[in-house]
Formats: C-alpha cells, structure tokens, sequence
C-alpha cells in the first residue's frame, strides 16, 4: 500500500472533529454542524476549482457528520469525482463514501461503474483491491450485472496478485449471496476449485469461503473440492507449527482455514474413493489425538484454536455417521470437557453430544457419561448449559435408563428455572410415554409433574393422560385411585382437579368398593375443589358430577341438590348454567337405561401420535438443533377428546368457556398444514414458514439428522401391542394399491406414467447393504434429489417413512412414485403405500409412508421407482428399498446350555451356511458389538468359549412361520479374516443372512 505523505494528515479534519467533541450540548454540537457544512457547500458551490487534497478533506468532514447521524445531502459527485484521482488516499476515501452513502438506487451508480471498471482494468493492485472492496460493500444487483463476469476471470487469471485474488474471492462471494442468478461459474468451476491448492494461504482461505457457498447450491458441479479439501487439511493436520509460521495462531497451524475446511467437507456425503476417505479419516484421528496433548501455551487463544477446529472435526464426524470409531471416540473426547472449568466448552460438549446420543454408533458410548450429565443439570451455574443437559438427558434417555432419567428430570423440576420449566415438562411426558412399560408409573409420573410443576403443564400433557387411561383397560383403577389420593392434598393445582374430575367420572366405580373412597366421598372430595376452579374447570366437573349420577344411584339427591342451586342454574356464565339445567333436567326425567346409555363410558380414542412433540417443537422454535426436533409425531388438535362418540362423556367440559377447545383445535389444523413434521426435515427446513415456500438455507442441505432415537413413534402407545395395533396389515394387494398411487395424481403428466420404470441403478445393491444394520439415513442423493429413510419394525410388521427433497430451486412436477415387488415377493411381502403430492416445490420436501407386512421369508427386496419432470426434462430412477429379511428378528435372550443345545438340533447340512471372508474395515469390538445389535438379534455374552467370538440368537417373524436362527461370528484379527456360521430351520433363511451379513464386516 503506498505511504500516506505529509499533506495527507488533513489537520482541518482534526481540528473539526476536536471542535465537535468539546462541544458541550447537543445545540453547540449542530450549531458547529451547520457551520461547516455551510462552509463545505460555498467551497464545493464556489469558482474556485478545489484540488485533490481539498476535496478529499471535506468529503471526510461529510462522512464524519453522516456517521454522528446527520442527514448528508450533497457531495456525492465529488466523492465519484475522487475515484478517477490516481492517488491512493483520495480514490480511497472517495470509495469509502460511496460505500457509506451511496443508496444503489443512485443515478451516479453509471459513473461509479465507470470508475470501478477503469481500475479493475488498470491491473494496479491497491486499486484493484480499492474497487472490488466497494462492489462487495454495496453489493447491489446492478454491480452485480456489471461485474459478475469479470471478477470470475480475475479471480482465475494467473497474473493476479495475491492480495488482489482474496479480494476478487470475497467480493464474488458477497454477490453471489445478494444476487446468485446473475454470478454463472461455468467454465471457471474447475479453476476456481483449485484455488484450494493455491500456495499462498490466504487465497485458499478466501477462497474456500466461496467454494463452500457454491457447493452448497451446486453440489454436483463443485464435487471435486472434497479431494482437494482433505489433501489441503492433511498438510495443515500434519504439518508442525514451524512449517506454517506466518499462518500459526498460537502454536495452531492455520485454524481458520482448517475450520473451513471441515466445513466445507460438511457439504458432501463420505468420500467414495477409498484413499481420499482414508487420509481424511486420518486427518480426524490427528485432530482428535492433537486435542489429548498437552497445550504448547496457557494462553486462552491457544485452547480456542485449538478447541475450534476439534468441535468443526466432531460436527464432521457427526455428519458423516458412518465411523463407528470416530464417533466413540469424538464421544469420549466430549466426555472429557463436560466437567471442564471453562462454561462455554462445558455447553459445546453438551450440545454435540445431543447430535452424537442419535446415532446408533454413539448411542452407548454417550450413555457412559449420564452421571456426570445429571450431576451438571443440579449445579451448573448458567442457565443455558442446565438447558443442554437437560435436552442431553432427553436424548440419551432409552428403555435402559428411562426411569432413572425421567426421576432426575421431576427432582430438578422442583428448582429449575422458570424459563425452561414448560420445556421440561413436555420432555417428561414424553418420556413417561414413550418408554413405559409398566403404565402405573406412567400415571405417577404425570401427576407428579402436575403436583411439582402444575403451572407449566400445558393442556396437551394432560389430554394425553386420560387418552392413554382411556384406552388402556388394565391402568384404569390404578390411575382412579391415585388420582383420589392426590386430590386430597390441601393444595390441589387445578390441572390436578381436572384430570381427577375426568379419571373418576370414568372409573370412579373401580375404586367405589372401598369405603374410604365411597361414591359419596369421591363427590365430596370433588366438590371441596369446585369453588376454587376457573369456569372451564367447574364445567369438566358438572360433567363428572352427571356421570356420577349414572355410576352411583345413590348419589343422585346430593348430586341434584347441588345443580338446583342457585349459584348453578343462575350462573352468570352461560356455559355453566346451561349445563346445570340441563343435567338436572336430563337426571329428573330419564329413565334409567336412557341416562346409562347417553352417559355410557367413553370409549377409546383412536391411536394417534402424541401432540406433546408438537408442543415440544414449538416450544423449541424453528432451527433449533437438537434431538428432541427429530421425534415424529403427527400434529393432533387439542380438541381430540371430543371425538369418539360415546354420549354426553366428558365432552362438553373440555369446550367450556367460549368455545377454547374449538380454536385451539382449529388453530392446530392449520398447523398441521402449515408446518412439515420434524422427523421430516431432513433439509434443514425447520424456518420455514410452510412446507413448499421456502428455500432452505444452504448449509444446511446435507446435514443428517436422522436417529435410532429419533425414529417416529408409530403409535401413540409405547408398547410393542400399540405398535401391532396401530400397524394393521394391509387390506389391499400391493398391485391394486399402487394403481390406485399412480391414479390419483391428476396433475401428473401422462407421459410419466406411460414410461417404463427405470432398471435399478447400479450402485442400488451397496445403498441397500448400508441398510442392513441400521434404519435410519440417507438412501440415496443426486444434485435434484435427496432420499431419506426412518423405519420401524416390530414382529412380522414395520413402518418406513421416506422423505423427498427438492435440493433445486426449480418446483419438481409430475412427482409419482412406485412401490413394486417383483417376481415372487408379491406373495412374501406386503408393502402399502400411499401417493405423494404430484408437486414438490423449490427448496422443499414431501414425506411417504409405507406399511410393510412380511408374509413369509424373502430374498430380494422391493423396488422403489420415482418420476418427475425437472425443468421439462423426465427423470426417471429406480432404487432397491432396504427391507431385508432380518428387519423381522426378535432377539432371543439364550443361555449358554440353551444355545449349543439349539445349536446341535440344528446340524442339518442344509440348515447351516457358513462363509470365510476377508475384513472390510478396521476389527473393533465395540463396533461389531453395534453392528450384530443392529442386525436385530440378541447379542449372547459368555455363551461362546472363545470370549473373542460372537454368538447372537434371534427369531424371525413372519405371518406364515416363525424361523429361529443362531449366529457365531469368528474374528482372527492376526490374519484379517472372519469365519461366520449361520443355522436357521430353514435354507433359504440361512443363505440370505450369511449374504446380507458377511457384507457387513
């Protein structure tokens, strides 16, 4: 940059700037204002011509006075006439203003590009770099159409300077962002692209700052910076500090490069190229070994340097899903700053570990640190990371450790802040729900959330208790007399008078034997609340006190005595007093059987998802990253207690007061057409405003979010008999099913459905085998389409959830797709599907759910065949969906006795298919361990006598049989070979597993 000369210090500047600042009131300080600029406007207005010097010094006093907040007016065209100055400190004040003042609707921005032009073309560094920083500061789409096509030729031009090829990177980057339909790549993707192998480091970091945008967009087109990246970060990973001396930040070698790179990387699936993914998984390994050394400096900017590019190295890890290894260990190197005394790394650890606790690799590993979890949720100082911990408990929470946790959850409730206490609340409950096995506890938990936290327990938590007693029979009477013995506390919380009013107009019978709990001390009892309750409340209660009429004769007198009063029939609220004379009426003139069967027992609701993950998501707010956000769970109006028939029940009482049950309902319908389901977005969509009107932010295209946690409920029940329930098997053929798919789109072009299916792509056989241990991922992805897939299986039944995502900007039309089962499947799976919506707009995404039912053993899988018309062009793709034969396993616990007893039955030659086969990847137990659990059998400890064997037992379910098989898996880790052995009572059986197995190892 060339030296400021002595004339350059302007001291009449200063001394106006002095002057403003001794000024002592705001009146002195515009009375000089308007001095000089009087004084600016006779000198600019004058005969005099100014010289350089002149005009430069009171286009600064202009710019002074613009940012001390005064209204410029003038002296735009001076400031454009310094531009064509060839002294530096003139041209660059008179871009600073321009920069600063210039709107870019101006009509001097012709004879700004002018100047901007002549020195792009000037090949003068400083004032080339002086006339890119101003297109990036303004950034308006007329620069944008001026320049776009030259920048790119300048970033690219092998005579650029260094310094001038940051700058191009930059200012493209920043019009890109304003006006990305007018900056074409083309032919210089491949040039700009290695820019990533530039010598001089800071062009590479600018320069990845746009490849990462663009590979956002353009994925496909940009696919050849991955290798370039992990070749780049490994010489930065490898290298000592001394070999990167000007770009080391405190013993760190280029930390905000390798950041970027990370995150670029982060923009693309796994590497295929088996060398490329092996020096990058090298790179993480050095990174995560780096962050056990000890710190070269105590000094706070070395551990952040140093912690940045570890926490950018685990969200890649993270993203990838696919290095079990990795994963324990980014886990294990999480654990270690959990109790690390700095706040802001104790909350990172949190946070990533709320990713990790969703895949089913990491699961486990993040189950080991639960104490310490706990123990940071009941001392942590700051708010926020108590917040975390909580969402971390919520999302390592499992079957295993479900009522430790949610016990831990109610303790911490009782001092939680009050800012997340609503939050907590629905985590419990969802809890409670999802993992109870034994339903006494559930009803526990849910009243003692109600007794803790009462306020912030909102009308959906308890909607959902009664709907879950409802529906199951044998919880009844327990849930009427807990629900009694909790009413009779002094302090009651209405939501707790509520739920009692509801549970003992039911089932107040079941509990009626006992005296202490008689027909007359349950009305009682209910009655001492009735004054206490806000009218909604009191008109849930006259309900209970009409069915009790019906339950207990008895009662009848005392019941009417109390609905013939005057406070009642004279209400000032209208919905009360219609409902005391109209009960007393219909208790006068019934006759017996007429008021049980228009107060009949309600009867059970339809099996629905919970709205509690709703409630959850929304309270959450949209972008929120954390694994609540991958529940599944279909948006149900709070108004549901009213459906169902059933007479009079308690329906009425949950609309009182002007009609509350209505709106909520109605404002929820809206929702559930309004908003995608959270398991849904796999596209990072959770800010936008509807499910086709929104372009999701780049970033976020290829984030994986799925998770075994994570997976949707496919009923609201948590048992394995809702799950059966809920997934009835399909009433009608495949074929009839999917004629009936193809049909119903009216507005798909014909010439998509007249087309034939495409062949399945090659590569369709290595997508399904990464299926065969897991349910949840991406299945396949193209720059237009992303496939995701979350599943569930239970006995001879499963649910898959397939979710399409429009990467373009550009609406997909004539969208079909096509479930097909070739040749004899048809008669050995049962897969029923529903169409999707013929549309899918930019940025946007649709969901598909299929049921799947096995009728007998199977070995090829169905074929999943999509159309669409992208930019009047058909595309037509057929994949293999991963339904494969061991999804059906139940795990079958056996002892050692058990199994070699089992396994000699079993010696048929037919019934026993053994393979020895070369290893695949790295020979680590815990990862073996994970991938025979995820196949779905049980895995046997302390079975086989070579404790490094594995011997896994399990039974599949199937409609027509049901065919036990038995695993022993025999790792010789010197030779680098398996030998595994499969026996089932059945050939075919055995065959296919032996396949599906050995490609997993």
């Amino acid at each position: 940059m060339p030296a400021v000369s002595k004339g350059d210090g302007m001291r009449g500047l200063a001394v106006f700037i002095s002057d403003i600042r001794n000024c002592k009131s705001k009146e002195a300080e515009i009375k000089r204002i308007n001095k000089e600029l009087a004084n600016i406007r006779s000198k600019f207005k004058g005969d005099k011509a100014l010289d350089g010097y002149s005009k430069k010094k009171y286009v600064c006093k202009l710019l002074f006075i613009f940012l001390l907040g005064h209204d410029i007016d003038f002296g735009h065209m001076e400031a454009v006439n310094l531009l064509s100055s060839n002294k530096y400190t003139e041209k660059q004040i008179g871009y600073l203003f321009i920069s600063v003042l210039v709107n870019s609707n101006s009509e001097l921005i012709r004879l700004i590009n002018n100047a901007i032009k002549n020195d792009l073309s000037s090949r003068n560094p400083t004032f080339m770099c002086l006339s890119l920083h101003c297109i990036a500061n303004v950034g308006s789409r007329e620069m944008a159409e001026a320049f776009a096509g030259e920048i790119p030729r300048i970033l690219v031009a092998g005579d650029t300077m260094d310094s001038v090829k940051q700058s191009a990177a930059l200012c493209l980057l920043r019009l890109y962002k304003t006006s990305p339909d007018l900056v074409h790549m083309g032919e210089w993707t491949s040039r700009v692209v290695h820019l990533l192998n530039d010598q001089h480091m800071g062009v590479v970091t600018a320069a990845i700052s746009l490849i990462t945008c663009l590979s956002q967009k353009n994925p496909d087109e940009f696919k050849t910076c991955v290798s370039l990246a992990v070749s780049r970060l490994s010489r930065i990973v490898s290298s000592a500090s001394t070999d990167l001396q000007d770009y080391t930040y405190y013993f760190v070698p280029a930390p905000w490069l390798s950041v970027k790179l990370l995150r670029l990387l982060q923009c693309y699936p796994p590497p295929e190229d088996g060398a490329v993914k092996g020096r990058l998984v090298e790179c993480l390994e050095t990174i995560l070994n780096k962050a056990q050394e000890p710190p070269k400096s105590k000094k706070v900017q070395h551990s952040n340097a140093k912690n940045a590019i570890l926490f950018e190295a685990i969200s890649l890890i993270i993203h990838y899903d696919s290095e079990p290894n990795l994963l324990v260990r980014a886990c294990n190197q999480l654990g270690q700053f959990l109790q690390h005394r700095e706040t802001n790394l104790r909350y990172l650890a949190l946070e990533s570990m709320c990713t990790l606790a969703s895949s089913e690799f990491s699961h486990e590993a993040v189950k080991t640190h639960i104490e310490t979890v706990i123990n940071a949720l009941k001392t942590e100082r700051d708010v926020s990371v108590r917040q975390r911990a909580a969402d971390l408990l919520y999302a390592m929470c499992d079957r295993s450790n479900a009522k430790q946790i949610v016990a831990e959850m109610l303790s911490y409730l009782e001092t939680a802040d009050y800012s997340i206490r609503e939050e907590i609340v629905l985590k419990v409950a969802i809890l409670a729900e999802k993992y109870a096995v034994d339903y006494s506890w559930y009803v526990d938990t849910i009243l003692n959330l109600i007794r803790i936290a009462g306020d912030y327990v909102s009308e959906e938590v308890w909607y959902r208790v009664i709907q879950i007693v409802i529906n199951r029979d044998d919880v009844q009477g327990y849930a009427a007399k807990t629900v009694f013995e909790a009413l009779q506390a002094p302090a009651c919380h209405e939501n707790m008078v509520k739920v009692g009013g509801y549970i003992l107009g039911e089932f107040g019978n079941l509990i009626a034997g006992d005296p202490r709990s008689s027909p007359l001390v349950q009305f009682n009892l209910l009655h001492s609340k009735f004054h206490l309750c806000s009218v909604p409340t009191r008109a849930l209660l006259l309900s209970a006190y009409i069915k009790f009429i019906n339950l207990f004769p008895e009662t009848k007198p005392t019941i009417q005595d109390v609905l013939r009063c005057d406070s009642q029939v004279r209400n000032s609220d209208v919905e009360l007093q219609q409902r005391a004379v109209e009960y007393l009426k219909l208790s006068s003139i019934a006759s017996t059987d007429v008021l049980a069967t228009v107060l009949e027992e309600m009867p059970p609701f339809p099996e629905r998802e919970s709205s509690i993950l709703a409630k959850l998501k929304k309270k959450k707010g949209p972008g929120a990253v954390s694994v609540p956000e991958l529940e599944e769970g279909k948006r149900e109006g709070v108004g549901e207690l009213n459906g169902g028939g059933g007479g009079v029940g308690m329906t009425g009482a949950m609309g009182a007061g002007g009609g509350e049950r209505g709106t909520d309902s109605s404002a929820t319908a809206t929702s559930n057409a309004s908003t995608p389901s959270p398991s849904a977005d796999l596209l990072g969509l959770r800010a936008a405003p509807s499910i086709g009107s929104a372009t999701p932010s780049a970033g976020s295209l290829l984030v994986d979010v799925f998770s075994e946690t994570g997976s949707p409920a496919p009923s609201s029940g948590v048992t394995e008999d809702s799950f059966l329930r809920d997934l009835d098997p399909p009433t009608e053929s495949s074929e009839s099913l999917l004629v009936d798919a193809a049909g119903d789109s009216d507005s798909a072009p014909s010439t998509v459905s007249s087309e034939e299916p495409a062949p399945p792509l090659p590569e369709s056989d290595d997508l399904l085998n990464k299926f065969v241990c897991k349910n949840n991922g991406v299945l396949f992805e193209n720059q237009l389409l992303q496939i995701g897939i979350k599943s569930e299986y239970r006995q001879n039944l499963g649910r898959m959830y397939l979710f399409y995502g429009n990467k373009t900007s550009v609406q997909f039309m004539g969208f079909s797709t096509v479930v097909s089962c070739p040749g004899e499947l048809h008669t050995q799976l049962n897969v029923q599907t529903k169409p999707v919506e013929p549309q899918v707009e930019g940025g946007a995404q649709v969901q598909q759910v299929l049921n799947i039912e096995c009728l007998s053993d199977f070995t090829d899988a169905p074929l999943l065949n999509i159309r669409l018309r992208y930019g009047g062009a058909l595309q037509n793709l057929t994949l293999k969906l991963p339904i494969t034969i061991n999804k059906f396993f139940q795990p079958t616990e056996m002892s050692s006795q058990d199994f070699f007893q089992r396994w000699k039955q079993l010696s048929l030659p037919q019934q026993e298919c053994q393979k020895i086969f070369k290893a695949n990847h790295a020979m680590d137990t815990e990862v073996l361990k994970a991938k025979l659990l995820g196949l779905g059998t049980a895995l046997l400890e302390n079975v086989d006598p070579n404790p490094e064997n594995f011997v896994c037992a399990g039974v599949i379910q199937t409609k027509a049989q049901q065919v036990g098989c038995l695993l022993r898996l025999e790792p010789n880790a010197q030779a680098q070979m398996y030998r595994l052995t499969l026996r089932s009572s059945k050939e075919s059986v055995s065959k296919r597993l032996c396949e599906l197995v050995a490609e997993q190892f």
